[in-house]
């Protein structure tokens, strides 16, 4: 049987995400998986479209298998939330570069914010496109599930924000680290590949065109405005994930997570105390 369009894109993104998890690991190992969440956001991602791509190639022995495709649907739309935790991660560890001269507008305590807003996008999709699937399984027709849409508008949402905030970093970048001046590079240079994805997503879950249907539409599309954007955004952050020091021991990389909330709980008491915040 011959190999079609959307089976090569498979392969190409076994063949580029396998050394991509692998670095992804390696970046968590040198910095930290709870410190440095980001990277374990790259992890999950590579993972994400490992497992994507695998169920996708499973269809050409079973393509009757609604499962296979359905799920492979659901890891395309959950890819961008990774993506978005990842810079998010980026910006709260310049934020702790900033902290060591002086306040910003952007704290760790709105990162996190931000980081919920997107899990719940995440979440939310997740469920739709289990919903959509059995709403196939049923009926033969493929219908954007009203959570899917709701979890894609957290995601445009949770974007916006991301940029106001990398906006209100970079205008600090006289106050960040020699060293790390690099993550706002980095965000910067990824958040414009991030808005053609995302605009790829707005248009399969709100839009009317065929070529962007996450069951039947054009491949080439899907390639340029997924797929490649994808590649690009990993590629930039861990080749830029490659050149960082490795931070101290009780200095957090990223929004405030398991090892880390409690200590910037017990900063924002502190702030109260003073009569306002950081």
């Amino acid at each position: 049987m011959a190999l079609t369009e959307q089976n090569n894109i498979s392969i190409a993104q076994i063949v580029i995400f396998t050394p991509s998890l692998f670095l992804a690991i390696l970046l968590s190992i040198r910095h930290g998986f709870g410190r440095s969440s980001g990277w374990l956001f790259l992890i999950i991602f590579s993972l994400a479209r490992l497992i994507g791509a695998a169920l996708q190639l499973a269809t050409i022995s079973d393509p009757t298998n609604i499962g296979l495709h359905i799920g492979a649907i659901t890891l395309q739309n959950i890819g961008l939330s990774p993506l978005i935790m990842v810079q998010l991660a980026l910006i709260g560890r310049t934020l702790g570069s900033i902290r060591k001269s002086t306040t910003s507008l952007v704290t760790e305590k709105r990162v996190h914010l931000i980081h919920l807003v997107t899990i719940v996008g995440l979440i939310l999709s997740s469920i739709g496109g289990s919903d959509s699937g059995s709403d196939f399984e049923k009926t033969g027709t493929y219908q954007v599930s009203s959570l899917t849409r709701a979890g894609t508008g957290l995601m445009i949402a949770a974007y916006i924000l991301l940029v106001i905030a990398t906006i209100v970093v970079a205008t600090q970048l006289s106050a960040v680290e020699p060293g790390e001046k690099r993550l706002v590079l980095a965000v910067g240079l990824s958040l414009p590949f991030i808005l053609i994805r995302l605009a790829y997503a707005a248009e399969a879950v709100y839009g009317n065109n065929k070529s962007f249907s996450q069951l039947t539409g054009d491949v080439n599309i899907q390639l340029g405005m997924a797929v490649i954007m994808e590649i690009i955004v990993v590629a930039i952050c861990e080749g830029i994930g490659m050149t960082l020091k490795k931070l101290p021991k009780g200095r957090a990389a990223g929004p405030p997570e398991a090892d880390s909330y409690q200590q910037h709980w017990n900063q924002t008491e502190a702030d109260h105390e003073l009569g306002g915040y950081k």
